[in-house]
């Protein structure tokens, strides 16, 4: 091979370079990517109330005007999520929670033998509306140390939607509870003007 030719080859490998070069260069100018002032992604964090400030507090419905409300059939198919670890028909077997019929009035830790933890059998007491209500909404503030490992029910419909079917799933169904707006036993309305 003489030098020519090495030459040629030489000349097209440098030519091949000087195009690629100015071809990056170019693109770069047009296809200039955006730098942003702050680099990172903004995670929106709710800001903690300063010392000595109290967070505003959530009102929260009472469950006697959320189980006015409340829908049996709609407790129904919301506690298909549940029927992983609990049963509910009357003489039902426990599976990795206790059988749940009747437990609405009657009392925490209700099966015997069952191996609830040692803060569900320290919690005492009976299953009330409002007792039931916290529990569902979250399991491990109403109970701390429950075994209990499912976050809760946040949303108040579906919960008191819940509740109303567990308390439809009993021997000895509780009454329902009065609400504030419902006028006391023995009150007599005031007459109509005509």
């Amino acid at each position: 091979m003489d030098s020519f030719e090495l030459n040629k080859i030489m000349g097209a490998v440098l030519g091949t370079c000087l195009v690629l070069l100015t071809l990056n260069m170019t693109a770069g100018a047009i296809f200039a990517p955006h730098q942003p002032e702050k680099p990172g992604y903004e995670i929106a964090v709710p800001e903690a109330p300063a010392a000595g400030e109290q967070a505003p507090a959530v009102q929260e419905v009472p469950i006697a005007q959320l189980l006015a409300k409340a829908d049996p059939k709609r407790g129904e198919a919301a506690v298909k999520v549940c029927q992983t670890c609990h049963t509910f028909e009357k003489g039902g077997p426990n599976r990795v929670g206790p059988n749940l019929y009747g437990v609405i009035g009657g009392p925490k830790a209700h099966i015997a033998g069952f191996n609830y933890s040692a803060a569900m059998k320290a919690a005492g007491g009976q299953w009330d509306y409002d007792s039931i209500n916290a529990f569902l909404r979250n399991p491990r503030a109403a109970v701390p140390g429950t075994s209990m490992g499912y976050a809760g029910v946040t949303r108040d419909s579906q919960r008191a939607d819940i509740i109303a079917y567990m308390n439809s799933m009993s021997d000895k169904p509780l009454p329902a509870p009065q609400t504030a707006e419902a006028a006391p036993e023995g009150a007599q309305e005031a007459p109509k003007p005509q």
